[in-house]
């Protein structure tokens, strides 16, 4: 029988496993705090609520730096990719200090690397990133990214 030959299959190495990382690896803070309603039946914070928090931080960032009009603005990014890595279990009622620095900035897209640590912690007890592209809200599509938000962007580069 022709064609079917006897290979290894295909593998990619392994990836890196992520690890946790230390406060000075992040340009701006801000004090998140958990809610009872934010633990699972495990007593800790449960994952979902780590995006939620990823989210928080970025756009209260933007917003308290005039860098977007939640309500007016014509530009809106929109999330198109996020993860996160977990190393230690976060629970109410912590209050969550959650670092922000960004990675790239594209020319309509920005990549936002964020921390979570608990209070008093040396190293993150989460980290993750999520990417931003920017649209015009009336049509959805790609937008450059406007002077306030660069402005606002490399302050955390």
């Amino acid at each position: 029988m022709g064609g079917m030959r006897n290979r290894p299959p295909e593998t990619d190495p392994p990836p890196e496993r992520a690890q946790p990382v230390a406060r000075d690896a992040f340009r701006h803070y801000a004090e998140l705090p958990t809610r009872w309603m934010d633990n699972d039946v495990y007593g800790h914070v449960n994952n979902v609520v780590y995006y939620s928090f990823f989210d928080t931080v970025v756009n209260r960032y933007l917003i308290e730096s005039g860098a977007l009009d939640i309500h007016h603005g014509t530009v809106v990014g929109l999330v198109v990719e996020t993860q996160c890595n977990y190393f230690a279990p976060l629970a109410f009622p912590q209050t969550i200090d959650a670092g922000l620095r960004v990675a790239r900035i594209g020319s309509s897209s920005v990549r936002y690397e964020i921390g979570l640590f608990a209070a008093g912690e040396p190293l993150c007890a989460a980290r993750g990133h999520f990417v931003h592209v920017y649209v015009e809200r009336a049509t959805q599509r790609p937008t450059a990214l406007p002077e306030p938000l660069l402005r606002a962007l490399q302050r955390l580069r």
